[in-house]
């Protein structure tokens, strides 16, 4: 309970015992970390807050191995490599350390700043499509100079209350759709990063896009360790063990690499299926010193001479789009299941958790490892009791730890982690009931925006088909003046989104 929801039961008939009773009633004014994050206020202790971002971390430390291994093995136009590498994987270490120092600094700034239960990293999905779509077409500075002026652009419509002024005009609707669709695209993600599902080759002659495991079977330990994850968070849970993400993903972890010391298992990447998905869990040292030499690497305005005005500006306004729905989606989902959000749907501080996210975009781009964002992930330190910003300080100071000790974070398998992600989509999941289903005007929109981001596997995708939708459907019916002048703009600009591939081909 709240200190401002504290209130004395006394009638005040006798003012002298009455004033000196409930002066007595009065709880004291927190101070320190509880009254700089307003833990109590928010039903919180400085031991959940810990534990949430502990667990953010581990459920979102995959991204300093990743990362690297998407932007690293990828020539730019002169045939170079980011990092200085020579396409042998020297140059991993040097965006891993990058990585993990961006994401640090970031969350950091949107605990202290924001106080918000927010973790920020280099996006997924952002940093392949600067890699194969971008980086091929330029350079490596060029590319990243297009990330810093993306993410500058976002600065300004944040800073004019634009980026604002949209989420107040989305319906509040469907933002609870957009919190229900990233609970199913967090819950995938979960299962596919564990390899318990799995995406059929393009040239295997099947109508069936993904399949269980390998070959529509359970194949190998790993997959074991991630049901014994499950199985774990979900007893925990349900019995109602305090710490319950925090000890699922310890106890499985070391299960992992148990299992790795008697069988000697590889990664899916070097030695095929029924192995390790990323991390191999064995232990290879402890502490490494950092380098830092992807900081500063980018031209600002190189890829306009390089692509051309035109193809640059596309290019910058895909991932401007991208970066701008995305958070807006994560923020109202993890607002939602911190129970922080207002009548509206609106996290509080959202102002300063835009200007956080939009720092980090250019950040990413001036640090060479891409865009940052934030992250979904962090719904599991959510899960875990995370309600304000302390837990992303926790977040941030162990990504910023990883840069030194990147050699225990590397050997921590996602299959240990990942179980986390399932339980928070099913939480996220039970939001659903917050849509009239007999509405068609927002029940069909609300629908497309929940499927498409898990069978897309795209936040954007999910928002731009539910929002194209829901003012398509308000013409058809003539009610074209309750849409939302703003709600317009962007359903406009989701078609240029939609159709930017061809587009920027075209020009190309």
């Amino acid at each position: 309970m709240g200190t401002k929801h504290a209130r004395s039961t006394l009638l005040p008939h006798c003012r002298s015992v009455t004033d000196q009773t409930q002066t007595a009633a009065q709880p004291p004014k927190a101070t320190g970390l509880d009254g700089f994050f307003r833990i109590s206020e928010r039903g919180s202790s400085v031991g959940r807050e810990v534990r949430g971002g502990v667990v953010t971390f581990l459920t979102m430390a995959y991204i300093v191995v990743l990362n690297p291994l998407i932007l690293g093995f990828v020539p730019d136009s002169t045939g170079a490599y980011l990092g200085g590498g020579s396409g042998d994987g020297s140059n991993l270490p040097v965006i891993a350390a990058g990585t993990a120092l961006v994401a640090g600094v970031l969350t950091i700034l949107m605990g202290a700043v924001a106080n918000f239960p927010l973790a920020l990293a280099t996006g997924l999905g952002l940093n392949a499509f600067v890699a194969n779509a971008v980086a091929t077409r330029s350079t490596w500075e060029d590319a990243m100079g297009l990330v810093v002026l993306e993410g500058l652009i976002i600065l300004v419509l944040v800073l004019t209350g634009f980026r604002r002024a949209v989420f107040h005009a989305v319906p509040q609707q469907l933002k609870v759709a957009i919190s229900v669709g990233i609970g199913l695209f967090i819950a995938l993600i979960g299962f596919v990063d564990a390899g318990f599902v799995t995406r059929i080759p393009d040239a295997a002659l099947t109508t069936v896009p993904v399949q269980l495991g390998s070959g529509g079977t359970l194949t190998g330990w790993p997959v074991l360790v991630f049901a014994i994850g499950v199985v774990l968070v979900v007893a925990l849970w349900v019995r109602r063990v305090r710490g319950a993400i925090l000890i699922s993903i310890v106890a499985t972890a070391v299960l992992a690499f148990v299992l790795q010391a008697a069988l000697d298992l590889g990664s899916v990447a070097e030695e095929g299926p029924g192995n390790w998905s990323l991390n191999v869990p064995e232990l290879n040292g402890v502490v490494d010193v950092p380098d830092f030499g992807t900081l500063g690497e980018f031209s600002l305005f190189g890829a306009f001479s390089s692509v051309g005005l035109l193809a640059a500006l596309l290019l910058a306004f895909t991932l401007l789009l991208a970066d701008f729905f995305d958070t807006m989606g994560t923020m109202t989902a993890i607002g939602a299941e911190a129970g922080l959000n207002d009548d509206e749907g609106v996290p509080p501080n959202s102002q300063r958790i835009l200007v956080v996210d939009s720092v980090a975009a250019l950040a990413g781009g001036a640090a060479g490892v891409s865009s940052n964002t934030s992250y979904i992930e962090s719904a599991s330190g959510v899960g875990e009791g995370a309600r304000t910003g302390l837990a992303s300080v926790v977040t941030g100071l162990l990504f910023l730890l990883s840069t030194f000790f990147a050699p225990i974070v590397q050997a921590i398998p996602s299959e240990a982690a990942v179980p986390a992600l399932v339980l928070v989509g099913f939480l996220m999941m039970q939001q659903v009931r917050g849509i009239d289903w007999d509405d068609l005007e927002i029940a069909i929109p609300a629908f497309l925006t929940i499927v498409l981001m898990p069978f897309t596997y795209s936040i954007s995708v999910g928002i731009g088909a539910g929002f194209l939708a829901y003012v398509l459907i308000k013409v058809v019916l003539g009610k074209a003046r309750a849409v939302h002048p703003l709600m317009w703009i962007v359903a406009a600009l989701f078609v240029v989104y939609f159709a930017i591939d061809p587009l920027t081909s075209w020009l190309i």
